[in-house]
């Protein structure tokens, strides 16, 4: 099947940019590697955390629109990210969430693995979960960051969502973008690829009302494909499939199609390249407001717009 390779990146809503930065750069230790703007809402930062090299797989994004409502938590809505953590690393970063006041639960196992759960300043659900010490992935340690490079998060886990009729969800995972069921527990199905970083958790609840984006909540999901042919391969399954999926848009790092899944979670296709050094030097990425050619013309009214943003002061 000529599905998609894993998970690209996710992207959710955040509040203040600042905080926002100080916790995933500075708290979290993640890579800014792309400081931006939201494409379609120019005077919102769109910031990329990552890997030192902003592989895909290893990219969690923000759309700060501190003024937006709360979420309203119910089915058709990702309920929390899974960051991926080195084996043997949960007990250091415990202690350094608790140095930070920072919200967790306890440790827990899920599918074998053990898992931190917490919550970002903005109420968005977390959890680091320890990988197998022999699961292979791509990942480049940022040597500058704040975080050793033995503890860093390596990148994406995957996501847990809601759905009213899993069914239906299920199937079109299966049969369309190529994801595998790979076990249950909990009320919790686990489906993913045997290969490629990058799970979906899905669990069915009709006693929830239908949710609703909001700060703290999860925007989309974006899966991986090899190049704008292979997406269009995909992109024709979706639509075949009576999915609505948009035509290729040129996010200029990568080239996106968008559409929802029958349970109504956004998704995304997005293709490995061009990257995020097509326009910065990799030693310097996210050290500047980049924007696409596009907007280049904009900018002086942009950068008007946007907040200042400072280096996080945590170590």
């Amino acid at each position: 099947m000529n599905g998609v390779n894993g998970v690209h990146h996710i992207t959710a809503i955040a509040g203040p940019a600042q905080e926002n930065l100080d916790f995933y750069a500075g708290i979290l230790g993640m890579r800014l590697v792309k400081k931006s703007v939201n494409q379609d809402d120019p005077g919102t930062y769109h910031l990329f955390y990552a890997d030192a090299a902003g592989s895909p797989g290893t990219d969690l994004t923000f759309f700060p629109w501190p003024t937006m409502r709360q979420p309203r938590r119910g089915h058709g809505l990702t309920s929390e990210v899974g960051l991926e953590i080195p084996h043997g690393s949960l007990a250091w970063w415990a202690d350094r969430l608790r140095g930070y006041h920072v919200a967790t639960g306890d440790p827990v196992t899920r599918f074998g693995d053990r898992v931190l759960p917490l919550t970002d300043p903005h109420g968005l659900e977390l959890a680091l979960i320890e990988s197998p010490a022999d699961r292979p992935r791509a990942f480049e340690p940022w040597q500058g960051g704040p975080v050793r490079p033995d503890h860093q998060i390596r990148g994406l886990h995957g996501a847990r969502a809601i759905e009213r009729d899993a069914g239906a969800t299920v199937n079109f995972l299966t049969t369309v973008l190529g994801f595998q069921r790979l076990g249950s527990e909990g009320g919790w199905t686990r489906f993913g690829f045997r290969t490629s970083p990058g799970v979906l958790d899905l669990m069915e609840r009709t006693d929830l009302p239908r949710g609703a984006w909001g700060v703290g909540a999860v925007h989309h999901l974006a899966w991986r494909v090899d190049d704008e042919a292979h997406e269009r391969a995909v992109r024709q399954r979706v639509a075949d499939a009576g999915g609505r999926p948009t035509e290729v848009i040129d996010r200029f790092w990568f080239r996106s199609v968008y559409f929802l899944e029958p349970g109504g979670v956004l998704f995304e296709i997005a293709t490995d390249g061009p990257g995020f050094g097509i326009d910065e030097d990799a030693a310097h990425l996210g050290e500047k407001l980049v924007l696409p050619p596009f907007l280049e013309g904009q900018r002086a009214e942009i950068e008007r717009a946007l907040p200042d943003l400072k280096a996080p002061s945590v170590v």
